[in-house]
């Protein structure tokens, strides 16, 4: 008979369910090791870029979905907001390389639960992903840190880096469509960019946002 007043062991608690987005298989196998080491999780899948993650999100409805976000087959801030306009339950918790304000910002924006860099310990790692389960945000130290610096900074020196790459873009003449391609994001969010510097500007168009991000040497 059960002892009705023992602990329940680590099996009675339910895994955590996960697909991993990458674009790198090699990423995909060894994320799917690591996690393949712990009781509590289990990967449901994984995808090669974002489409194919919010399918298989869409099918599999993971409590988790390990995301990257610069893939050539479509990016990570693409799929995210593409889950949420779903009204998925699945928890995106975005694990890559980038760590620049313009990669960190547009993630959060479009609905990310949590942001961390590729070199974060395993244990920490399953820490992380057990909260985004839960739904509670998580960022890795070094993202919180420039976060934290970012809103301490003077409106006008807050365009990040990202944002600089599309303004350089739009004084050489290029068009959205242009910009999207060589950036190697969409269209809409080159739009989204543009939308945040003419606000950090205070300016009311492409010419305007020009003229003024040379003024102040934000341009050279």
């Amino acid at each position: 008979m059960t002892d009705p007043l023992a602990p329940a062991g680590p099996s009675s608690r339910r895994p955590v369910t996960l697909v991993i987005a990458d674009d790198h298989p090699v990423v995909r196998h060894g994320l799917r090791s690591i996690f393949a080491s712990s009781p509590d999780f289990a990967v449901l899948g994984e995808a090669a870029d974002g489409p194919e993650a919010v399918a298989l999100v869409t099918r599999l409805d993971p409590d988790v979905v390990l995301m990257d976000l610069r893939m050539p087959g479509g990016g990570g801030v693409e799929a995210i907001g593409e889950l949420v306009r779903r009204d998925v339950r699945t928890r995106v918790l975005v694990l890559t390389t980038y760590d620049t304000d313009s990669d960190t910002v547009a993630a959060i924006e479009a609905g990310a639960t949590g942001y961390l860099l590729k070199d974060t310990p395993r244990d920490d790692l399953f820490d992380a992903t057990r909260a985004a389960a839960e739904g509670r945000t998580v960022l890795s130290p070094a993202i919180t840190a420039r976060l934290v610096s970012r809103m301490r900074a003077p409106a006008n020196e807050t365009l990040s880096a990202r944002e600089r790459d599309v303004l350089r873009l739009v004084a050489q003449g290029t068009s959205n469509r242009e910009i999207a391609a060589l950036l190697f994001i969409s269209e809409a969010t080159v739009k989204s960019h543009l939308t945040h510097i003419y606000g950090k500007l205070n300016a009311k168009d492409r010419a305007a946002a020009v003229a003024t991000a040379y003024d102040r040497g934000i341009l050279g």
